[in-house]
């Protein structure tokens, strides 16, 4: 099985986009995680420059937005069929709000069902502080409710969400272990959605948890013959990043962590 490493466009600091894609494809990385413009222009540009440094992209979701539920679903259909003009991998939808109901919530999962019919792109669910997928028990109603629902894994937020690392959960991350198609590769623990800098020693335990989810997702796909997984190391800026007071000093360097992590999983997973 092939693992490609994707670099996410959020924390990038260079200033123009084509230094940023750069600057991800001669650091080793396969691909650009990041959300697809809106905007006619920006969009071709985005698609122009991952031809010229042969880049792969996932489609992120994020940004849908709306005061009702209604102009919600219009923005979320928007940046759904938007993501998918690029032909993307992928998109990987941050969907709904931790509020919405089961219903609508319900709606929404049918809708990227239908949209990723319609278009050809797939669209998995990332599991996020804020969205439908915010708790460990929500995400397993959805998940028992439809079978095809697929996830992309960051489970740093049920660790933050859950003050633990959900070891009394062990059926529940079974289940979603089962349905992930995509990795998120942030660290973190029960007062946070990322630790500072997981090469501390005093973030070994946390570490470990993940590693040990990780290693279940890689092994799933391994033993069902998936021939390319996915993996973003995804430690962001402020406020992810932690900083020191008065000065804003980062407490670590957030190009370096990603990296860190990309080696690390790339030299765990190379047989295989």
């Amino acid at each position: 099985m092939q693992i490609k490493f994707f670099r996410a466009i959020w924390g990038m600091e260079e200033p123009t986009l084509s230094a940023n894609l750069l600057k991800i494809k001669q650091a080793g990385y396969e691909g650009v995680e990041m959300m697809v413009p809106l905007e006619q222009t920006a969009r071709e540009e985005l698609r122009d420059l991952l031809e010229e440094f042969n880049l792969d992209l996932i489609a992120s979701q994020w940004a849908a937005s709306g005061s009702t539920f209604s102009d919600y679903l219009r923005s979320f259909e928007e940046h759904l069929y938007t993501n998918a003009l690029l032909k993307p991998l992928f998109s990987n939808s941050q969907t709904g709000k931790d509020y919405y109901t089961l219903d609508q919530t319900t709606q929404l999962i049918q809708r990227a069902a239908e949209i990723a019919q319609e278009t050809g792109v797939p669209v998995l669910h990332e599991t996020h502080r804020g969205k439908f997928t915010f708790h460990t028990r929500n995400t397993e109603y959805f998940l028992q409710k439809f079978p095809d629902l697929r996830l992309a894994a960051d489970f740093s937020h049920w660790c933050n969400v859950c003050e633990s690392y959900l070891e009394d959960q062990p059926e529940i991350m079974a289940l979603a272990i089962s349905r992930v198609d995509h990795l998120h590769a942030r660290v973190g623990h029960t007062q946070s959605a990322q630790v500072s800098d997981p090469r501390a020693p005093e973030w070994q335990e946390a570490l470990q948890h993940h590693l040990n989810w990780w290693d279940a997702i890689v092994n799933t796909h391994r033993q069902k013959g998936t021939e390319v997984f996915t993996i973003c190391p995804e430690f962001g800026p402020y406020p992810y990043m932690p900083e020191e007071p008065y000065s804003r000093q980062p407490l670590a360097n957030l190009w370096e962590i990603n990296l860190y992590m990309k080696d690390l999983l790339q030299k765990r997973y190379a047989q295989g």
